[in-house]
């Protein structure tokens, strides 16, 4: 994002600020929760799960204390859970060895399980309020048609980090953010973008193939849920989420994933989540 004024982009997005609930929120246990819930999620999906889940576990401690089960319970419904594993993993590593609080350092966030650079990145930003630049699939898309060409992961984090405003982290990164939602979409509106006439991609006629496409960060259509291996494990977690079930009634194949991934308990001819 070489040559990009942040004056501007913030003049753009500021007022426009998507008013979503974790954006009131420092707490770095509900910010990582949030951004867990929303890798793969549509927002509309997340919100609801995301006050219901820290209802019931407002901290690391009371997430490490609950059963897996539990924590998959309150998950149903997100999808991919080995998410709430990992995210229940963490609690108990938070706990036990950061005194129940994130750590405020990305190479110990990196350590936790299913903490990408993208989640550890977000948390310092969005919790911490530190000056590092997050990179989803919304912002990669941007990083990828201003420069006018595909980026590499470790290239799209360093043109991302040359342009943090200083002292303006967490604002930065949820206007790029949002303008990646709103404006700059795999289909984009090219007239309404702040960036339109610093925009190499634009600039050059918006000519194919698109920079953004095949470019590190930027996420591809998803295969057809219907009829998918991620929809019948997702019947099996749900049969599950009321009781016990016998291992006859579902795919071998599928509950081998399921106990392998630790998701899945069998006792005999039964299936039960895990305590």
């Amino acid at each position: 994002m070489s040559g990009v004024d942040p004056v501007a982009v913030l003049a753009w997005g500021v007022p426009r600020m998507r008013d979503l609930p974790w954006r009131r929120d420092r707490d770095p246990w509900r910010i990582l929760a949030a951004e867990v819930m929303l890798q793969q999620t549509r927002v509309d999906r997340v919100i609801p799960k995301w006050q219901a889940f820290l209802a019931a576990f407002p901290d690391p401690a009371s997430c490490a204390a609950a059963s897996l089960g539990d924590v998959l319970r309150l998950w149903h419904g997100l999808g991919y859970p080995r998410r709430a594993r990992n995210l229940r993993t963490t609690a108990t590593i938070v706990v036990d060895e950061h005194a129940g609080r994130l750590p405020n350092d990305l190479d110990a966030l990196l350590a936790l399980p299913g903490i990408g650079p993208y989640t550890a990145r977000a948390v310092l930003a969005f919790a911490y309020e530190r000056d590092v630049a997050v990179v989803d699939t919304n912002i990669a898309r941007i990083l990828a048609r201003t420069a006018g060409e595909r980026l590499t992961p470790k290239r799209a984090q360093a043109l991302a980090d040359d342009v943090v405003p200083v002292g303006e982290g967490w604002t930065w990164n949820q206007v790029v953010m949002d303008l990646g939602a709103l404006v700059c979409r795999p289909t984009p509106h090219c007239d309404e973008c702040p960036l339109a006439t610093s925009c190499s991609w634009n600039v050059a006629g918006r000519p194919d193939p698109d920079p953004a496409v095949g470019s590190a960060g930027v996420s591809t259509k998803q295969a057809p849920f219907e009829g998918s291996d991620r929809q019948r494990r997702g019947m099996v977690m749900a049969a599950l989420g009321s009781g016990s079930r016998l291992a006859a009634d579902f795919d071998a194949e599928i509950l081998a994933g399921l106990v392998a991934d630790g998701l899945v308990v069998v006792d005999g001819i039964r299936l039960t989540l895990p305590d």
